[in-house]
């Protein structure tokens, strides 16, 4: 058996929560997601996704948190979308990019979802995080560019859609290649040197991976799918069922780009020294050349604040925090202010361990002739240094509620039971806020 073959097996057949853990992990990522998207219905993307998946995407599918039904295309577009805009949802650091942004749209997509279990839902979670995480992996490995993450997450939708719809293994693989091949292989680096609401490609991965398995089913063909077929790649896939790449997904603590966010964790480290933020008159920035791109010193959109290093430090030092409001409430002079003040220096020390590791330093210059400095700094959240239960329920609670209300309760209990409900209990709650 070639182990493309197997790979399409096992999309098709394998058990894909054979351990409790596994389940527990999904449920995690399942959550992390809904709080973000819930709390992403603020930005302007939201409101031009919703507009464009009705008006050029009709059908009959429910939208996630908004008023109005598309096509299963145009709602994993405008779920993705709706992740992808509020820049808190998990990734992985060897894909340099992100998996549930996709995966979650692409799911609640398919009319095939209404009749599962809440087992099967996240089953099909784990199904696409695995598969979009390798097909990650090796795109980066076998192409030259740094592409956006709906470039290989495509593949993880497809992979689930074609399980959920029931394609034999040939279709499966022409769906997986269809996704390969329109998948949005974008700029990455231009986005971050000009944040825009084009983000991180993932609606357009999401609407991708949709459409390509309801085209494979049709009997359109797309194969082969490289990134899985190739033998240079055979490594990246060999142990699939083995090694579950659903426990080494990041969690991020706030809302930002996930580079800027070493940064954030060094300037909290030592702001109990500087007495207040006003006092502090230079900061030095130590980090990798990727995140040194952040650059936007004073951002005029959500996008740009997601994007920018100078923006998300003086939001921390400022406010001791970093929160939603910290990207789209953006006119505050004592921020604005201290953002002028911040200054990024690349390591090459730092740059040899991006992107396995994301690492930064800072030295705050007060007012009173002192330098403090920290020691370098992760971002939390990683498998070796992961944000608590207790950390994940708060920032769920910290965006779902103040969009859901109660319901945003109701819909946390639902998620961590899921297991044993019917998929309709947790489908019910991912609709619109104005439904009861």
């Amino acid at each position: 058996m070639t182990p493309s073959t197997a790979t399409l097996d096992w999309i098709l057949d394998a058990d894909q929560l054979p351990d409790a853990d596994l389940v527990a992990q999904a449920k995690r990522c399942l959550l992390d997601l809904a709080g973000v998207a819930a709390g992403a219905t603020r930005t302007d993307l939201a409101g031009h996704a919703r507009r464009f998946a009705m008006s050029q995407h009709g059908g009959d599918r429910p939208l996630l948190f908004a008023d109005g039904r598309a096509s299963p295309s145009g709602v994993a577009l405008h779920g993705a979308w709706l992740i992808d805009a509020l820049d808190a949802h998990d990734g992985q650091v060897l894909t340099k990019g992100h998996a549930g942004v996709a995966l979650l749209p692409g799911l609640l997509a398919l009319p095939e979802v209404e009749g599962l279990s809440g087992r099967d839902v996240l089953g099909l979670l784990t199904l696409g995080y695995e598969i979009a995480t390798r097909a990650g992996i090796a795109l980066h490995a076998v192409s030259p560019d740094y592409h956006t993450s709906g470039a290989w997450n495509a593949l993880g939708v497809a992979a689930m859609a074609g399980r959920l719809m029931g394609l034999d293994a040939e279709r499966l693989h022409h769906a997986l290649g269809i996704a390969e091949f329109y998948g949005p292989r974008s700029q990455m680096m231009r986005c971050i040197d000009h944040p825009t609401m084009l983000k991180d490609g993932s609606g357009w991965g999401a609407m991708t991976g949709v459409s390509a398995a309801l085209l494979a089913r049709d009997g359109f063909t797309g194969a082969p799918a490289l990134t899985v077929t190739d033998p240079v790649v055979d490594e990246i896939w060999a142990d699939l069922g083995h090694r579950w790449y659903l426990h080494e997904q990041y969690f991020k603590a706030y809302p930002v780009c996930r580079w800027a966010q070493p940064a954030v964790e060094a300037v909290l480290s030592l702001r109990e020294g500087i007495g207040a933020p006003c006092d502090v008159t230079r900061i030095e920035i130590i980090t990798f050349h990727e995140a040194r791109r952040l650059h936007v010193i004073h951002p005029s959109s959500t996008e740009q604040a997601q994007y920018s290093l100078p923006w998300s430090v003086a939001s921390a030092l400022g406010r001791g925090t970093l929160d939603a409001e910290a990207v789209t409430l953006l006119e505050a002079p004592d921020l604005r202010d201290l953002a002028s003040r911040v200054e990024i220096h690349e390591r090459e020390a730092f740059n040899a361990r991006f992107p396995a590791e994301r690492w930064a330093s800072a030295r705050l210059h007060l007012a009173d002739g002192r330098v403090l400095e920290s020691e370098p700094c992760e971002a939390r959240g990683n498998p070796h240094n992961p944000l608590s239960d207790a950390e994940l329920t708060a920032k769920y609670r910290a965006l779902a509620e103040p969009i859901l209300g109660p319901r945003a309760e109701r819909l946390r209990e639902t998620i961590m039971t899921l297991e044993d409900r019917p998929a309709g209990d947790l489908l019910a709650l991912l609709r619109s806020p104005r439904c009861s």
